[in-house]
């Protein structure tokens, strides 16, 4: 009889197999085969996969499920590939209605695509978070008109939602949890970020200009009606990445960005850091790229709501560092922390930042602020807000933002 059982036991698991590898030729095979303007439709269930998925050099292609939770793509078990859905190379692109888990590296990676959409799509590492999951949820790079609807990315080592050196992106009504980076904008231009929730991360919601990319400057973002609360995650991000960095009970970090509008959040109980804006420098690692920037200016930062509970911040991290050894603020940390390193070019004769490149805070409830003269060594950290008691012109965005 147990002989029976077992043999029972290993047919149906060669069916199983079977069956989950004919699930994933056949959806593979949809994906090469699409024509251009079809509808590529999954069925509902949870399916296994041991390679990656792709698509390229296709237009006005939707990848649709039945819905979030209803049709699970399951990466646990890969052996070949890294990313769970590649796409390449394609013009109006829309993955909607499903959840992707588990992958080896990047859940959804979208490349040198014009016109891509995420609408109502989940990205997850099941499980404790951990060093070992993918880097990136929603990934599109190099892309253009990106739009990022009512998704909710977990468990990433480097950013829930990113967008990486992509022009015309919208990301809102969307949700980020337990990543190192809960969404990241990084050297793109003309970016809006709105109506999300960003908790229980590392840091809530990035803003970063980084060297050594194929799209060197970022620039005129929005980040605004968002709620930023609780991410006082532990960093989990692999050693040496830029991401590793950020310490746990961020709110909003702008590294080296440029041309920023960050307004009407809610920005609460980030212990660490409400927002942070900070030049490349501060990372101390070496600038070779002759045409990188790393100066945070023009930032606009007026009408958000701060809160935080009376504890002390992180010890960890490079700004953890800093509190533990340096700055000292005890359970006193101020909600908005500027690290004073200026660009001299950006200075008029009298040693005043020239007008549209300010650093300008306004109307912020429960403002607080500190400017850490990190540029002289920290000597001369000042609390005084008055050189920041200014405005810019509100940032005017282009493409698919409505």
């Amino acid at each position: 009889m147990k002989k029976i059982f077992a043999f029972a036991v290993l047919m149906l698991s060669l069916q199983i197999g079977f069956s989950q590898q004919s699930i994933q030729k056949k959806i593979q095979t949809q994906l090469i085969m699409a024509e251009n303007g079809s509808v590529v439709n999954l069925d509902e269930g949870t399916f296994t996969f041991t390679n990656s998925l792709s698509m390229e050099d296709k237009k006005n292609i939707i990848i649709r499920g039945k819905g979030m939770n209803k049709t699970i793509l399951s990466f646990k078990g890969q052996t070949e590939g890294a990313e769970g859905l590649r796409v390449s190379n394609g013009e109006n692109i829309t993955i909607e209605n499903m959840t992707l888990q588990d992958s080896k590296g990047d859940l959804i990676k979208t490349m040198n695509v014009k016109g891509i959409t995420f609408t109502n799509v989940k990205v997850e590492w099941t499980g404790t978070p951990s060093e070992k999951n993918g880097g990136y949820g929603l990934y599109p790079v190099q892309c253009q008109d990106v739009m990022i609807d009512n998704c909710v990315a977990i468990g990433a080592s480097d950013a829930g939602i990113y967008v990486g050196q992509s022009k015309n992106i919208e990301v809102k009504n969307s949700k980020a949890y337990h990543n190192v980076a809960g969404i990241e904008i990084e050297n793109s231009v003309y970016a809006s970020v709105h109506d999300c929730e960003a908790y229980e991360n590392t840091g809530g919601v990035l803003v970063f200009d980084l060297p050594d990319l194929v799209q060197k400057k970022g620039g005129f973002c929005k980040v605004y009606n968002n709620y930023i609360h609780d991410n006082n995650f532990l960093n989990f991000a692999p050693k040496g990445n830029i991401v590793a960095s950020v310490s746990d009970g961020t709110g909003i970090l702008l590294l080296a960005a440029s041309n920023i509008e960050i307004f009407q959040n809610r920005i609460i109980n980030n212990k660490t850091i409400g927002t942070g804006i900070i030049s490349y420098y501060m990372t101390e690692r070496p600038v070779t790229d002759t045409a990188y920037y790393p100066y945070p200016t023009a930032i606009n930062i007026h009408d958000n709501e701060y809160q935080r509970e009376h504890i002390r911040p992180t010890s960890k991290g490079r700004m953890g560092l800093m509190f533990r050894l340096k700055l000292k603020f005890g359970k006193d940390v101020p909600h908005i922390i500027y690290d004073g390193i200026i660009d001299p070019k950006t200075l008029d004769a009298q040693g005043n930042m020239l007008a549209d490149k300010k650093i300008c805070l306004k109307n912020n409830k429960n403002q607080s602020f500190v400017n850490l003269d990190a540029s002289h060594g920290f000597k001369g950290i000042s609390r005084d807000i008055s050189k920041h008691d200014c405005t810019l012109e509100p940032i005017k965005l282009v493409g698919n933002e409505k």
